[in-house]
Order: structure tokens, then sequence, then C-alpha cells
């Protein structure tokens, strides 16, 4: 579940990068701009609610050892 994990972040940690190239800063609420404004949102979640896990996860393994 860790190599899971780590891959998915890796993957949404790509796909930030690639909508980053997407954007035109001239004007990012316009067209693909927008587009590529909720992919980087969506990521930055998908990245937040998996680090969560693994933390969370860690604190289980913690708790089950005592």
């Amino acid at each position: 579940m860790k190599i899971f994990t780590t891959i998915l972040i890796l993957v949404a940690t790509g796909l930030i990068g690639f909508n980053i190239t997407l954007l035109d800063f001239e004007k990012p609420f316009e067209g693909d701009s927008m587009i590529a404004l909720v992919g980087i949102a969506a990521a930055f979640c998908a990245v937040f609610i998996l680090l969560i896990f693994k933390m969370s996860k860690k604190i289980e393994e913690k708790l089950k050892n005592q």
C-alpha cells in the first residue's frame, strides 16, 4: 500500500507540472487555462488526501505495535 500511494502522489505531482505548462499567464481564467487551473487544484487536493492517508496508516501501525 505504501508503494501504491507513493506512485499516486508522483502521478498527481506530474499532473500538476503538466497543467502548469498549459496555463496562459496573460489570461488565466479563459479557455484551456481555466481547465488547467481546475486540474492543478484537483491534483493538489489528491496529494493532500494521499499524504493524510499515509500519515494515518503510520499512526495506525504505531498504535498496533504498542
